[in-house]
């Protein structure tokens, strides 16, 4: 081998490993900016929110549209729990449905979910919810489940509100 065949061969590898190092970079910027702030990919591990969503349904998240407006009654999100003591695995990533916005007075009594004193129409649940809320009845709340600080009555229904820049999600 000539020098100077040695010299292009050592520039050609150089250009090689440059571009590569370039492409993989780039790559990588790509995928952490689209799974950042574009779309993200999900497992259903569960049967919460069936039979919307089925066990091992694998989804692709939008999340553009949330920086231009807010989530609405109805709509299914994907979010980070609140810390409070009822809510297990507070690591974990949790899809539910929008029910309560911020303000509005929710109750959840005889297997029908009430929204500001007014029964919702939920065509996509398997089966009616087998709890109350709001209870402060410590036998209606097995394992520590969610008991607001405060309960008001709304047309008659025992209600908690919703807080400000919350909102509150079922698994139906």
């Amino acid at each position: 081998m000539t020098e100077t065949t040695k010299i292009q061969t050592n520039r050609s590898v150089k250009a090689i490993a440059e571009e590569t190092i370039h492409t993989v970079g780039m790559a990588l910027l790509l995928f952490f900016g689209v799974h950042t702030f574009v779309a993200e990919n999900r497992y259903i591990p569960s049967s919460s929110m069936e039979p919307t969503l089925q066990i091992k349904d694998r989804l692709i998240i939008e999340k553009i549209s949330y920086y231009f407006r807010k989530p609405e009654r109805g709509e299914i999100i994907v979010f980070h729990p609140p810390d409070h003591p009822a809510i297990p695995n507070k690591g974990s990533v949790y899809i539910k449905r929008v029910i309560g916005l911020p303000g509005d007075s929710i109750s959840i009594q005889n297997g029908t979910v009430y929204v500001n004193g007014t029964a919702i129409n939920e065509p996509y649940i398997q089966s009616p919810p087998a709890y109350t809320l709001p209870t402060t009845d410590p036998a209606l709340c097995p394992d520590g489940c969610f008991q607001p600080d405060r309960v008001e009555n709304v047309k008659g229904l025992p209600s908690f509100v919703v807080p400000p820049q919350q909102l509150l999600g079922d698994g139906r």
